[in-house]
């Protein structure tokens, strides 16, 4: 490696030290799992181009020969793409929006990519690298192809992600073709495919730091804009109208079910009486925070009035899904809190809530309707067992979501949409 060659990789290098740091900052102040996986999967990515650039023989020759080093050399693509797809995955909520996403990341993180890396070691040492780079470079195509799809189901950052994998098919390729010691590229292509390195990884880690942004929002970290709800941080009911009337144009190209949900909380007063006001809004923040990890970070939750929450679910994998997630979400936001009193004491409470879910088809919807009905589902839930309710598609009435048959046929539309069937009237502004 000629000077010039170790200046351009040892700069790369440096420049992805630079991403891994922001990535810590994030991690320390946040403390969350998706910050420890971008951590982790930047620190993969810093050791591919470390290994396969060549510095550590150009600043120790004697690992020139080291089988050690050449084993690392093999494994470290397949272990880094393990981590990216297992990151991902979790960074797409895949597992709850489309299971031939979560099908394949899961296959490439936890099955595919750890036997295919033993099964490498195997093979005569001059296959062992092509291998390798096969492996890998399949791999980033399925990235690619796998974050457009999110892309098209509605997630903006999706899209970021796709193109920052775009940009590590040409810098894994050279970089393996580096390290299987091809013709000699010279350092004017190094010094592009350097380029292309830094890239795709500061593309990647910008968008990754981008998702976390309503975390640092919530605890104070960024300022609040003025369509966001103080308190709570997120954001208010206009925002999440225009966000619907989004996912309902994805949805007339993409043909796919969602659902909208919505939390009401009830007597709010007691609450006031025994923990004030600053305990009250903590107990909302609380709320908060529990609907956005059920819906996960991708599905947008917001504020729509004081007393009432609206989570947009824009994929689901089923109807029978929704069930499930009724029922999580009611479970998760009648757990007993911990909020401060007046006195400054913590004091434990219990918050009334109902939660109403809609199911959204492949037909076109209002926005207006959709909201009407969740928070009509919402009042008829308190009554209710579990405290979550959902219209049963065969009969077109209220029920608790546990009981909902979402087996039968669906009643033909008449006269308009079955949202207007009768439900008590919900108090309230929108």
């Amino acid at each position: 490696m000629s000077p010039i060659e170790l200046a351009i990789w040892s700069a790369a290098a440096g420049a992805i030290a630079l991403v891994i740091l922001v990535g810590v900052a994030d991690l320390v102040r946040l403390k969350t799992l998706a910050t420890v996986q971008g951590t982790l999967y930047n620190v993969c990515c810093f050791l591919f181009v470390v290994l396969l650039s060549g510095l550590p023989p150009a600043l120790v020759p004697q690992l020139q020969e080291a089988r050690l080093l050449h084993a690392a050399q093999v494994l470290i693509g397949p272990l880094c793409i393990a981590v990216g797809d297992y990151t991902v995955r979790g960074w797409l909520a895949a597992e709850h929006r489309d299971r031939l996403m979560s099908v394949s990341l899961t296959t490439g993180a936890i099955v595919a990519l750890p036997a295919a890396a033993l099964i490498l070691l195997l093979l005569p040492r001059p296959q062992q690298l092509p291998a390798a780079a096969i492996l890998v470079l399949l791999n980033t195509t399925m990235v690619v192809w796998v974050c457009v799809r999110a892309w098209l189901l509605g997630d903006a950052l999706a899209l970021g992600i796709a193109g920052g994998a775009l940009l590590m098919l040409p810098a894994t390729g050279g970089l393996l073709a580096m390290a299987m010691g091809l013709p000699d590229l010279g350092a004017g292509l190094q010094a592009l495919l350097a380029l292309s390195t830094v890239g795709c990884i500061a593309v990647i880690g910008f968008m990754l730091w981008r998702r976390n942004q309503h975390e640092r929002r919530t605890r104070g970290f960024e300022p609040v804009e003025s369509q966001f709800d103080p308190v709570t941080k997120l954001p208010g009911g206009p925002q999440i109208v225009r966000q619907l009337i989004k996912a309902q144009q994805r949805r007339r190209r993409t043909q796919r079910e969602g659902a909208v949900i919505a939390i009401t909380v009830f007597a709010t007063e007691r609450i006031l009486e025994q923990v004030g006001t600053a305990g009250l809004n903590e107990m909302y923040m609380q709320l908060a925070r529990r609907l956005q990890r059920q819906v996960g970070v991708v599905n947008p939750v917001g504020r729509y009035w004081d007393r009432c929450f609206v989570a947009l679910v824009e994929t689901i994998h089923s109807t029978p899904a929704l069930r499930t997630l009724g029922l999580r979400v009611a479970t998760t936001s009648r757990r007993p809190m911990q909020v401060t009193a007046m006195d400054g004491q913590s004091v434990q409470i219990r918050v009334e809530v109902g939660v109403g879910v809609v199911h959204i088809d492949r037909d076109t919807f209002e926005v207006e309707d959709v909201l009407h009905e969740a928070q009509q589902l919402a009042e008829a839930a308190r009554n209710m067992p579990s405290r979550a309710a959902i219209r049963d598609p065969a009969t077109r009435m209220p029920v608790p979501v546990e009981k909902a048959d979402f087996g039968g046929r669906r009643r033909p539309r008449r006269g308009g949409s079955p949202r207007n069937a009768p439900l008590a009237t919900v108090r309230g502004r929108a």
